[in-house]
C-alpha cells in the first residue's frame, strides 16, 4: 500500500478585517512628534472540513504621540483557505502556523501601508517577521507551560 503524496494549495486569500481609528483627527496631524508605534500580532487557524483550513493573521497598529494621544490604530485580519491534505500532527501545525502565515503576511502589510496612508500618514511598513521562530516560540512557551513545576 503507498502513502498518498502531500497536499498543499491555497484556495482563497482574502482581507477578513479592517479598521482605521484616528481619534483625535484633526488635532492630531498637527502633531510634529514622532509617534511611538506599538505592535501586536496573532494568527488562529481553524478547520472548516476535512482537510480545509482558514488561518487568520490580525495585527493591531497602534501609533501614540507624548504617550497619551492616540494618533491612529489600525486593525488587519488578513485570512486565507487553504486545502492541505496527507499531512498530520505537529507538521500540519508547523504547515499553518509558518507556511500559511509566510504567505499571508504580504497582503497584511501591504493593508495596513495602505490604510496608513488613506488616512492622511506616512505609509508606515511592518517589518518582516519570521513566523519559524514564532512557531519554536510558541512550542516552547507550551512546553514549559505543560512542565510540571519544580521544586
Amino acid at each position: 500500500m503507498s502513502e498518498q503524496q502531500p497536499v498543499f494549495s491555497i484556495e482563497k486569500i482574502y482581507l477578513k478585517g479592517l479598521s482605521l481609528e484616528i481619534p483625535g483627527a484633526p488635532q492630531i496631524f498637527a502633531e510634529r512628534e514622532a509617534p511611538k508605534i506599538d505592535i501586536n500580532l496573532h494568527t488562529e487557524t481553524r478547520e472548516l472540513e476535512a482537510g480545509i483550513y482558514e488561518v487568520v493573521v490580525t495585527t493591531t497598529v497602534t501609533a501614540k504621540v507624548k504617550d497619551d494621544k492616540t494618533a491612529f490604530l489600525i486593525e488587519v485580519a488578513q485570512a486565507g483557505i487553504f486545502q492541505i491534505r496527507n499531512i498530520s500532527g505537529q507538521e500540519l501545525d508547523a504547515v499553518l502556523g509558518i507556511t500559511c502565515a509566510n504567505i499571508l503576511f504580504p497582503y497584511l502589510r501591504e493593508s495596513v501601508s495602505s490604510v496608513a496612508v488613506r488616512g492622511g500618514f506616512p505609509p508606515f511598513f511592518l517589518n518582516h517577521l519570521n513566523f519559524e521562530a514564532l512557531y519554536q516560540q510558541r512550542l516552547q512557551q507550551e512546553a514549559a507551560a505543560a512542565a510540571p513545576p519544580q521544586a
